[in-house]
């Protein structure tokens, strides 16, 4: 008898293909799998050293502010602190009363941050719409009668300096610190005739300073800052004339990021400690 041994077929070259191509498609699937992981970890590495790059790069160059001659001890300070910060920034200061200033930014001179001593000196500048988004106040300050070191003529008053004979000076009422003078003038139904009006409040400290005038309405800020210098006198009327201190970016600011990035600073705590250690109030 005869008997039939049936023994593994061996495959057909179709199926030898088949699983050929399957064991292909598998290992291209396998890499294409690598490789897609390894693109996006390239790609992500990419993004995040382009995302760093930005971070870094979003603040540098020249930031240019504009500020009320006021707040220049406070502001210069912060400047550097600014420029430790963020290296490779540069900050450019005017410094000089608020009326000018807000006439020299309507009138295109390019800045990218605006810091004025009053809210009608900002509204020049907002009427015109060359403030970018809405200004804030970062700070107060108040008036105090400046003299000479000792207080020689004994002013202990506004009223004082109508005193005959006393030689006085204020700001031009165009300026933030003259119209709070006037004011405060007004509220204690006084008048005063100065011997000279300046155009802003450093120039009418340094009246006083250099002993060309006995006695000056300025800012306590400024007072303070002139140390030795002067005396300070304070008066209740002040408390009617106290200045808030706008702060805005500027709509054709040519370094908006770096502008943002010094008005978050002088909003901060560490600008907040900085103004307020110069004798200026928190909002």
């Amino acid at each position: 008898m005869t008997r039939s041994v049936r023994g593994t077929r061996r495959p057909s070259r179709t199926s030898r293909t088949l699983r050929v191509t399957g064991a292909g498609a598998a290992a291209l699937l396998a890499l294409s799998a690598c490789s897609s992981s390894s693109d996006a970890h390239t790609d992500s590495a990419a993004d995040s050293a382009g995302s760093s790059s930005s971070a870094s790069a979003e603040v540098s160059g020249q930031v240019t502010v504009f500020a009320a001659a006021s707040l220049k001890e406070s502001f210069t300070a912060l400047g550097e602190t600014f420029e430790k910060q963020h290296p490779g920034t540069r900050v450019t200061f005017n410094f000089a009363g608020s009326d000018s200033l807000a006439a020299s930014i309507t009138s295109g001179a390019p800045a990218d941050v605006f810091a004025s001593a009053s809210p009608k000196t900002m509204a020049t500048v907002t009427d015109a719409g060359a403030a970018a988004g809405t200004p804030s106040t970062f700070v107060r300050n108040q008036l105090q009668i400046a003299t000479l070191p000792g207080n020689p003529d004994k002013i202990s008053s506004l009223k004082d300096l109508t005193a005959s004979g006393l030689k006085v000076v204020l700001c031009d009422r165009t300026v933030p610190c003259g119209a709070a003078a006037q004011k405060a003038l007004e509220g204690g139904g006084l008048e005063l005739t100065p011997v000279s009006y300046e155009q802003d409040v450093k120039a009418a400290l340094t009246k006083v300073e250099l002993k060309e005038a006995d006695a000056a309405v300025v800012y306590r800020t400024d007072v303070k800052a002139a140390g030795d210098k002067v005396a300070g006198v304070d008066f209740p009327e002040s408390a009617e004339a106290v200045n808030d201190y706008p702060i805005t970016l500027l709509k054709e600011s040519p370094n908006a990021d770096a502008g943002k990035a010094f008005i978050e600073l002088v909003k901060s705590a560490e600008g907040q400690k900085e103004l307020t250690e110069a004798g200026f109030r928190t909002p």
